[in-house]
């Protein structure tokens, strides 16, 4: 499977492993048809959120669309340096390009209950935000740059070594802010 179409193609052979329909995967995920083909396909850079229903409407965790041999033994990665990349398009309605990079630090750890990620955020050009939750919970570490999270009515700024955890039920966003890229250590749950 190629690099750019790991998703995609991993929602395929999941679906297909459950002798799913693309409209029932479409129905059980809250999603529509053509998001399901466009990911399918390569068509389209996914969004978190989506993601995450459609993780769920399978059955699986987020972190099962980057995994390639789970093993049961710990996981190492050195310096942070993850194979395992997936960018999202965060939020937008038709996105060129990724607004994030997610590093998987856990892709091949069979059986785990979070998901921790090395992302890069990349500013965006919009300037609305669209929140969007799901459930489970997120933790945040800024190991550079700066990032700003709107969680619920809030507004919070976050600097390198600020941290920050919430439950991902209250509508969220984080981006970067400003016009530089920022780094994360993010650790997701959500449960199955």
């Amino acid at each position: 499977m190629s690099e750019e179409n790991r998703v995609g193609s991993k929602i395929r052979q999941l679906r297909e492993a459950r002798d799913m329909t693309i409209e029932e995967l479409a129905e059980a995920s809250q999603s529509s048809v053509e998001l399901i083909q466009q990911l399918e396909d390569g068509a389209l850079v996914p969004s978190l959120t989506p993601l995450l229903k459609i993780a769920r409407a399978l059955g699986v965790r987020l972190g099962t669309f980057l995994d390639d041999m789970p093993q049961s033994g710990p996981v190492i990665i050195r310096e942070g340096l993850s194979e395992n990349v997936v960018r999202f398009s965060g939020k937008t309605e038709r996105p060129k390009k990724s607004a994030l990079e997610f590093y998987s630090l856990a892709s091949d750890k069979a059986d785990r209950h979070m998901e921790p990620f090395i992302i890069d955020i990349h500013p965006s050009p919009e300037e609305s935000h669209k929140l969007s939750s799901h459930e489970g919970e997120e933790f945040i570490y800024v190991l550079s740059g700066e990032i700003e999270i709107f969680y619920g009515k809030d507004v919070q700024r976050l600097n390198a070594g600020d941290s920050i955890y919430y439950d991902s039920i209250i509508p969220h966003d984080v981006h970067a802010a400003g016009k530089e890229d920022a780094r994360i250590l993010a650790v997701v749950y959500a449960p199955l």
